[in-house]
């Protein structure tokens, strides 16, 4: 076993492939050699085994790291003869796997020299570091943490890797008593710690390995190393690289593929995973990386897909104090990707779009994520306590694919719900390769409940058209009728060279641009008073990479007339990363 882990790991740094050099239409800088970062094998004070996490209520001592996690060999004299043969043969298996796949170009969208290259690439975990330099003055008012997730992989790929794939990192600037701290951590998820103890990528990644053969192959492996008792699929395969909400004292760190994890920020400014989180054992199933809290009742609704098995679809909230409802089964023919949704004061959007989960494509040599062409796009409109779907109304929206939605309201006037959301084109351009640049259109969406059609509208003029994905509105304002959006300019694709404050009802833009090869990701807006009479009254947040001198800050811009106002310098590089949140003063005492 040790030889074939050996030579998985020694191929893994090169990636050559023979034959044509791929075709590579990305702004990615892509060298021929991976360089990642050394990971400690030291657990972050949040497990003590690598055995798996479940979750606890009871941390007496939160600021003491737990002890060193057994090394792979370690781990390996736990398992009986039957494993460690079990264990070498599917190690030899899938060293001639790698060798067979190496015989073949990747797709851009799965290979690890485009996905991760540049400040896409992982960084270790960096203990907390207090009274970071700050240049200009931050606002009285920006006092909790600022916390962004995002894909970190903690092992080098040996073979297929999409950004999504990466293992969850979350990052850290605490405002405190007039000083900023900054740490970022893994989250603990079960897949990470059995990976870490292993000393090596076990688990497949649901989308850069999973596409035709080798990915039915890879299955197959992972199906028989569970078998033996050799990785422990039972309490999540997951990442939790994507989303954060808070939630009844709770940080939540997610992906669809999972349950979440509850990740708490300690007094000192650093992070701890403190588990899987099912909400009290109310929560059995996955749960989408954009759940949404209502700002005025304080409820957190959700939705679940499952790609194998009926029901594909689910929706549940929970109320202020985290009790769960009931699940509503939503009837759909085949199992749809939703990695958004929306709320409104009485009805929940959920789109039903053409980017599909088949997989049977895979033994055709495919993906399982396609682009169906001859599926309708719609959208449902629910009401937020339907105990089933008997009510729900399917609007169609014909060749609509929004990978988020910013926001949505109803007006009652015309007895429409309108929809703000990124029309994205070609739909499915982020999971498989395509020639066709892609396009992120800012849209308007109106959703006629007396008639049962649609309309939709580009917001920005022609002239002014970018492509605007990862942001948000004023959440206060969620799920009611909102003038702004705060949006990130991906350009150059799929890099961010700045953000947008949009005027959703004229197409009025203004930019911010963060600097000379400074780019970074989704602006985060923070009200500066809830009650204040105007909507943008408050400051965009967002981590910023200098990729000439090779350092990473975090901005603080004015919303209002978008100047900044502070720049805090970070000790070490921030990867380009995904969603985050920002979790005031007094809600980080009340942290459960």
């Amino acid at each position: 076993m040790a030889s074939a882990a050996a030579n998985l790991g020694s191929s893994s740094l090169s990636l050559k492939r023979p034959g044509k050099k791929p075709n590579i239409n990305c702004s990615l800088q892509t060298p021929s050699t991976l360089h990642f970062p050394k990971q400690s094998t030291t657990c972050t004070p949040a497990s003590t085994t690598i055995s798996t996490p479940t979750p606890t209520t009871k941390h007496p001592k939160l600021d003491t790291p737990s002890p060193v996690a057994p090394s792979p060999k370690q781990q390996q004299k736990q398992w009986n003869f039957l494993q460690s043969a079990a264990a070498m043969a599917l190690d030899a298996v899938e060293t001639a796997l790698v060798s067979h796949e190496r015989q073949h170009p990747l797709p851009k969208t799965a290979d690890p020299r485009v996905q991760i290259s540049g400040n896409f690439a992982p960084v270790p975990e960096q203990p907390v570091v207090l009274d970071l330099p700050v240049t200009g003055k931050i606002p009285d008012c920006i006092q909790g943490a600022y916390l962004r997730n995002g894909a970190n992989p903690f092992h080098e790929p040996v073979a297929g890797h999409h950004f999504f794939d990466g293992d969850g990192m979350v990052h850290a600037v605490q405002f405190k008593k007039g000083s900023v701290s900054y740490s970022s951590r893994f989250t603990e998820t079960n897949r990470l710690v059995q990976e870490r103890g292993l000393g090596r990528s076990l688990f497949p990644k649901a989308i850069g390995e999973l596409h035709g053969h080798s990915g039915i192959a890879r299955l197959l492996l992972f199906y028989a190393r569970g078998a033996f008792g050799i990785v422990d699929p039972s309490h999540g395969t997951g990442v939790a690289n994507a989303g954060l909400v808070y939630f009844d004292g709770h940080l939540l760190a997610m992906s669809e593929d999972d349950l979440p994890y509850h990740v708490r920020v300690l007094p000192s400014g650093d992070l701890q995973t403190v588990g899987r989180y099912d909400f009290d054992g109310q929560l059995k199933t996955t749960m989408i990386a954009h759940p949404k809290v209502d700002p005025v009742s304080g409820e957190l609704f959700a939705l679940s897909y499952d790609v194998v098995q009926k029901p594909y679809l689910k929706y549940f909230r929970f109320s202020l104090d985290g009790k769960k409802s009931p699940d509503v089964e939503i009837p759909l023919d085949q199992p749809t990707m939703m990695h958004d949704f929306a709320i409104t004061e009485r009805f929940v959007v959920v789109p039903d779009q053409q980017v599909v989960f088949k997989l049977s494509e895979m033994i055709r040599g495919g993906s399982p994520v396609i682009y169906d062409k001859n599926k309708m796009a719609r959208f449902g409109i629910l009401d937020k306590n339907a105990t089933d779907a008997s009510n729900i109304r399917w609007i169609e929206t014909p060749d609509c694919f929004c990978f988020h939605l910013w926001n949505a309201w109803e007006e009652p006037e015309t007895d429409e719900v309108v929809v703000i959301g990124s029309c994205m084109t070609p739909p499915d351009s982020i999971f498989n390769e395509c020639d066709e640049s892609l396009k992120s259109v800012l849209s308007e969406i109106r959703l006629n409940l007396k008639t049962g059609k649609s309309t939709r509208r580009q917001i920005l003029s022609e002239a002014d058209q970018v492509n605007l994905e990862a942001g948000m509105v004023n959440r206060n304002l969620l799920g009611r009728k909102s003038r702004f959006a705060y949006l990130a300019l991906a350009e150059p694709w799929p890099k961010v060279s700045g953000f947008a404050k949009v005027d959703l009802s004229t197409g009025e833009v203004h930019k911010y641009i963060y600097g000379d090869q400074k780019f970074g990701g989704e602006p985060l807006f923070l009200p500066r008073d809830p009650n204040s009479e105007r909507e943008d009254d408050g400051y965009i947040l967002a981590f910023v990479h200098d990729e000439k001198e090779w350092k990473s800050e975090l901005q603080i811009v004015n919303a209002m007339n978008l100047k900044l106002e502070a720049t805090v310098k970070l000790p070490s590089r921030v990867p380009y990363g995904f969603h985050g949140t920002f979790i005031g003063a007094k809600d980080l005492e009340k942290q459960a």
